[in-house]
């Protein structure tokens, strides 16, 4: 019998013993640590073919072994490798897949940008001359920023380093010969920094003047770009006044100011070119701002704010550094001990060459410091009266626009540099002021008139009233600053040399006295709201009835002041003035008399002010109007006429002064001393 065949039998196992298994595996699955053996499982490596080429010798003197990869079998084998796919495969139409974002979080990116602009900031201030291609490092950074974060970062960065590394002078920009010339080295080194520095520096100044005329609503404009960027041209301009590219901020600055819109950013380049007018000592820069400024409100058809206007009255012009020394004393006092000279203790040894050295020297020094001063003062006086001239210019433009808006800043200034105007002006000025009082007497007579017509109408009246009220005011502002042309520098012999007359200032006063007296807003500002300011720091009310937090608000003269101040320094003007010839007595007994007419309706403070002021013209001129306290005896015939319009016409002499009695029974206790007082003054005149 044939052996049979082996056959390999299997053992299968019962379906028990697979689940006890299975059990035991999931029991033990808790010992396992299958990361730990596989991070102790060796790494395969790609060894890359390497073929190694004979050394170099460097210029230095080095040998440098060089490696070279073969990167090139490598890429025909994949170009290969590729060219059979592409051919086994079927063909497929290709899509284009947009590049990935950078997967750096931008919290990430904020601060590796910090940490890089604080390395090259704190690299350019140990040693500018060693690093001055950062300057162009920092350009860049600023340009390729994504994040607004980080471009604002690196503008302020900018302006840091700049403001530490502008040295104290201008630089110049070197021309034809001179970048062929041989120096020094220490003469190159510096050349290359200055000419490194200045091209970063207008990169730096083009990217603040581009990102600081971004549009409103703009990405620029809502991420706080152009703010920082007006920020950082206001810091460079109050900070480096003196080196390049004063212009380009200038325009900056004054690019802001032609705006309607009042915001910080418009706070901020005002208040910087008003500290500019108050710092420039020789008047370069203060002569490039305003003729920058004029352009602009002339380009802008004097459509400007007000507060524009008034940052001319921070100008530091001739008036400032035209004060006398005195002819007794000397400004620094000499040495008491031996007429002056040191004593001999106190002596250093010279020799008799030295001695004459050093007086040569001193001679020397001396006619250079005279030569010096010499030319900046020629230098200043000539810049500020080519400021001067065009702030007149702008002034004059202004006033023949007849900009009810600006008419007051008009007068502000006029009224401060008045002593600097020349007297041939005051004729055509002073006709100008009394064109502007007949337009606004007669759109007050308008409006009156209106107002009589339209009585029904509650909201045309409200609006014809305070035209009215405004228009007062603009004239007794305009009859304000004719005076105060005329009490500036030598201006008491103006009126006589060149027979200027002011009557016609002097008849609108006393007409307006009995308007005044009946108008409810005498004591308040009509820019000056009477309810609560708005919470709005930037409202331009000329920065006086509520200026911002950080503005500081300038004492003015003539336009902040109320309706009764500009009342009470014109009569001061007409009445009480020393400068001017004692007034006729029937002008002062006219002004007199109305004047008491009017206390009886002016408000209590504005009472106890005109009574005031007729205490001191009693106490000057008490003989002239005694007479009209006196009841027994008159001095004029006829009858007395309240509402004539001129004061010679009144017949004044012909009335008597009884409003004093009402006004000794007066509600307010200080109205009725003030009362008292000029009765007491006036006898005292008898």
């Amino acid at each position: 019998m044939a052996a049979g065949v082996s056959v390999k039998r299997r053992r299968l196992s019962s379906s028990d013993d697979s689940s006890h298994l299975k059990r035991k595996f999931y029991s033990q699955a808790a010992q396992w640590d299958l990361e730990q053996d596989y991070e102790r499982k060796p790494r395969k490596t790609k060894k890359g073919k390497e073929k190694n080429r004979l050394p170099i010798k460097t210029q230095e003197g080095t040998l440098e072994h060089l490696e070279e990869d073969e990167r090139h079998e490598e890429s025909s084998e994949s170009d290969v490798f590729s060219s059979e796919v592409e051919d086994s495969e079927p063909a497929t139409t290709t899509q284009t897949v947009p590049a990935p974002e950078s997967a750096v979080p931008p919290k990430v990116q904020i601060l590796e940008a910090k940490e890089a602009l604080a390395r090259i900031a704190s690299l350019i201030n140990e040693e500018p001359e060693e690093h001055m291609e950062l300057f162009k490092k920092l350009t860049e950074m600023t340009a390729s920023a994504s994040l607004p974060a980080v471009k604002k970062l690196a503008l302020a960065t900018q302006a840091a380093v700049y403001k530490d590394v502008i040295p104290g002078y201008r630089i110049r920009p070197l021309e034809g010969e001179e970048l062929t010339a041989k120096v020094s080295k220490e003469v190159k080194q510096l050349r290359a920094f200055e000419q490194s520095l200045l091209s970063g520096y207008r990169e730096y100044v083009q990217q603040l003047a581009t990102l600081s005329r971004a549009k409103q609503g703009s990405e620029t404009c809502s991420s706080g770009l152009k703010s920082l960027s007006i920020n950082c041209a206001c810091s460079l301009l109050t900070s480096v006044p003196h080196f390049n590219f004063r212009g380009e901020l200038l325009k900056i600055l004054v690019g802001q100011l032609g705006r309607r819109q009042i915001d910080a950013d418009f706070v901020k380049c005002r208040e910087t070119i008003e500290e500019v007018f108050s710092k420039d000592d020789d008047g370069t820069i203060s002569l490039e701002a305003v003729t920058l400024l004029s352009k602009t409100i002339k380009a802008k058809e004097f459509r400007i704010r007000p507060s524009v206007l008034d940052t001319f009255l921070h100008l530091r012009l001739l008036s400032e550094f035209s004060s006398k020394g005195s002819k007794d004393s000397i400004d620094k006092e000499a040495d008491e001990n031996n007429n002056g000279k040191k004593p001999k203790q106190k002596r250093e040894f010279r020799t008799k060459k030295e001695r004459k050295l050093m007086k040569e020297r001193k001679i020397v020094e001396k006619d250079m410091k005279e030569a010096d001063a010499l030319v900046s003062h020629e230098h200043r006086d000539k810049m500020q009266a080519e400021t001067l001239k065009l702030v007149f210019t702008t002034y004059f433009r202004t006033l023949k626009t007849r900009n009810p808006e600006l008419v007051g800043a008009v007068l502000e200034g006029l009224a401060k540099f008045s002593h600097l105007i020349n007297q041939d002006f005051f004729g055509d000025l002073l006709e100008v002021l009394r064109d502007l009082i007949s337009r606004y007497t007669y759109s007050n007579v308008k409006a009156n008139e209106d107002r009589c017509d339209d009585e029904d109408d509650d909201d045309e009246d409200q609006f014809s009233m305070k035209d009215t009220r405004n228009a007062t005011r603009d004239a007794l502002l305009c009859s304000t600053t004719a005076f105060a042309l005329l009490e500036g520098q030598d201006a008491s012999k103006a009126a006589s040399s060149l027979h200027l007359d002011l009557s016609f200032f002097i008849g609108n006063i006393y007409r307006s006295l009995h308007d005044l007296s009946l108008n409810p807003d005498i004591e308040f500002h009509p820019s000056k709201s009477l309810r609560l300011p708005e919470p709005n720091p930037y409202n331009d009310s000329q920065n006086v009835s509520n200026p911002g937090p950080d503005s500081t608000v300038l004492a003015k003269k003539v336009d902040f002041q109320t309706p009764t101040v500009l009342l009470i320094r014109c009569l001061q003007s007409i009445l009480t003035a020393k400068a001017n010839k004692a007034p006729p007595p029937i002008r002062i007994a006219g002004f007199a008399k109305r004047l008491m007419s009017s206390a009886l309706q002016l408000p209590e403070k504005s009472a106890i002010a005109v009574l005031s002021i007729l205490t001191r013209v009693a106490k000057l001129h008490g003989r002239k109007i005694a007479p009209l306290w006196n009841t027994e005896e008159r001095k004029g015939d006829g009858v007395y006429d309240p509402n004539a319009d001129d004061v010679e016409r009144s017949n004044v002499f012909a009335a008597t002064i009884w409003e004093g009695e009402l006004l000794r029974l007066h509600y307010c206790p200080q109205v009725r001393d003030a009362a008292k007082g000029l009765e007491k003054a006036i006898a005292a005149a008898k």
